[in-house]
């Protein structure tokens, strides 16, 4: 987002804090689930997007249209924080789009963390990734344009229901939209993250060719927290044609001391000579 955007949705986000503050879980979820459909609403919609981000008209003109639109098939609280997100200046429309969308993520995390379930839900969000990474068939499925959105969202309901949390489900549903305009792995990445966040902590992708003992990932985790300076997450991802060794990845920083990178690199060099 640029700065003007990235303003108007922290006033927004600050709002959606206090909410969650004073509110129930259910009640927070339930109110994600109104952000999230009308940021839906502004992703079928361009024109409204285009109204709703309109700078020739007052914030105020436009938190009132987006209230007569809406009054009633949202909730107060919902409606609430749409009105202060649209009031806001947005560098371009679609970054109004990102916002609303990103809102309800953050409720929907909030509303997880507010039950006791903010873990568990990262955890699973990763699981999930790993099993559509792990089968092509399924990662077709999941992402060919053609098929009706409706269609793959079942699936994901049907893969999910009742072996994740409702919060997990729904924001695998956000993740096959495209959340922020990313691919299916790159948005579910993305949500792994935030969740990580809200907790004060970031992730480590650690890709090995076998899976890690419990003490040997909680030494590194520990490590990575020193680094790092804040609590890391490690989520192990088993590739056995790495052959041996460890590739850790944080952020943008990449750690690769597989021996897949090191005969990579022998074998460069020796075809250079």
């Amino acid at each position: 987002m640029q700065a003007a955007s990235r303003e108007s949705y922290k006033l927004a986000a600050e709002r959606l804090d206090a909410y969650v503050r004073g509110a129930q879980p259910a009640a927070v979820a339930d109110t994600a689930s109104d952000l999230l459909a009308v940021a839906g609403l502004l992703r079928r919609e361009p024109r409204l997007r285009r109204t709703l981000a309109d700078s020739a008209r007052s914030g105020a003109d436009r938190s009132a249209l987006l209230g007569d639109m809406l009054r009633g098939r949202v909730g107060e609280s919902a409606l609430d924080l749409l009105g202060s997100l649209v009031s806001g200046r947005w560098s371009v429309p679609s970054e109004l789009l990102d916002g609303a969308e990103r809102l309800g993520v953050e409720a929907l995390l909030a509303g997880a963390e507010a039950a006791g379930d903010l873990s568990e839900v990262e955890d699973e969000l990763f699981r999930f990734g790993q099993l559509v990474d792990a089968q092509p068939q399924l990662s077709n499925l999941l992402t060919d344009p053609i098929a009706p959105v409706a269609q793959r969202t079942e699936l994901v309901r049907d893969l999910l229901t009742g072996k994740a949390r409702p919060a997990t489900v729904a924001l695998a549903e956000v993740a096959l939209s495209g959340f922020g305009g990313r691919s299916l792995h790159g948005a579910l990445t993305r949500l792994v993250e935030l969740a990580a966040d809200r907790r004060d902590r970031q992730v480590a992708y650690v890709t090995v060719a076998a899976p890690l003992g419990d003490e040997e990932e909680r030494r590194l985790g520990t490590r990575l927290s020193e680094i790092y300076g804040r609590q890391v997450d490690v989520k192990q991802m088993i590739d056995p044609a790495v052959l041996g060794g460890v590739s850790v990845q944080v952020g943008p920083d990449l750690y690769d001391g597989t021996v897949l990178r090191r005969l990579n690199e022998t074998r460069n060099a020796l075809t250079r000579r």
